[in-house]
């Protein structure tokens, strides 16, 4: 406990409780056992890095790609020689992460919130574990906290610590500055995972330009209550970012009909503003198992590469 109290220390905010040392170590324990060699070796499959690196000439033996012959240093010597690359295997993951209000909401045993926390630790533990360096930024309104991309242990336990301890934020998501914050962070392309609920979210210009520079991936948080309503009576509803309170009859068949469609309309329409700007999209709610919607997710893709 000692060794991992000082991976996660807090420095000038001050020690980390032994509840929270304890809820960190379950979470990397669970990322862990989910990141397994069929989980890994999917990931592995569908990101490949980004491209080929030259590294060396040698002489020319038989059976080797004469497309890849040098001819300039075959001239110059008078003997074939050919260039050898490498697979640029090193990755940027980027984790982008909603902490806006809405994602406290929970119907069942855990919030979108608990949701997109394991599932974006799942997403480092998997990067790590393939030597990939991994970045997380969480967002509300705002930038709320930045961790450039790196690799290890300690980057790791940093990483599910600022999931964890991430302030809850009465505030609308706000998705502009965080795009146009993960466009200009690097000139490398990398891949960006998008973990929010998009509730209220403005799909604009800066995401389109994220979408052009990096491959973006959204992972969609949802909660069965949000799109059907149980007839349980008169219920108060709160909006979580703005904290106005509204009364609704639940008991009125209407009422829950006009509901269902209008959170279908909203999925629907959110699909195809993602599909727009070519970013993929993987739905995932609280009431359903996270890792094989994301290894079919992954299969499908690697299907279509």
């Amino acid at each position: 406990m000692a060794a991992l109290a000082r991976a996660v220390d807090l420095g000038e905010q001050g020690a980390i409780p032994a509840a929270m040392l304890r809820r960190i170590r379950q979470l990397e324990i669970k990322a862990r056992i989910l990141a397994d060699e069929s989980l890994l070796g999917t990931y592995r499959s569908v990101f490949r890095g980004s491209g080929l690196e030259f590294e060396e000439v040698r002489e020319y033996e038989p059976g080797d790609d004469i497309r890849s012959i040098d001819w300039n240093v075959t001239a110059r010597v008078g003997s074939p020689f050919v260039k050898k690359y490498r697979e640029d295997r090193e990755l940027n993951i980027f984790l982008a992460v909603d902490v806006s209000a809405s994602s406290w909401f929970g119907s069942v045993d855990r919030s979108k919130r608990d949701l997109g926390t394991e599932l974006a630790a799942l997403l480092a533990m998997t990067a790590m574990s393939n030597s990939d360096r991994v970045g997380l930024l969480r967002f509300a309104s705002g930038l709320q906290e930045w961790l450039p991309p790196r690799r290890g242990r300690d980057h790791l336990l940093r990483v599910i610590r600022e999931l964890l301890l991430a302030a809850p934020r009465r505030t609308r998501t706000d998705l502009g500055p965080a795009a146009r914050f993960l466009t200009n962070v690097t000139k490398k392309r990398g891949v960006v995972f998008l973990v929010s609920d998009f509730i209220g979210v403005d799909l604009d210009a800066s995401c389109r330009m994220l979408a052009r520079k990096h491959d973006v991936i959204a992972l969609v948080l949802s909660d069965p209550r949000e799109l059907e309503l149980p007839d349980v009576g008169v219920v108060a509803l709160e909006d979580a970012e703005t904290g106005a309170m509204r009364y609704v009859d639940t008991s009125d068949r209407r009422l829950r009909e006009d509901y269902a469609a209008a959170a279908r309309r909203r999925r629907l329409e959110r699909r195809h503003a993602l599909a727009a700007l070519k970013m993929e999209s993987l739905e995932l709610s609280t009431d359903r198992p996270y890792v094989p919607a994301l290894m079919g997710f992954f299969n499908a893709r690697t299907r279509r590469a």
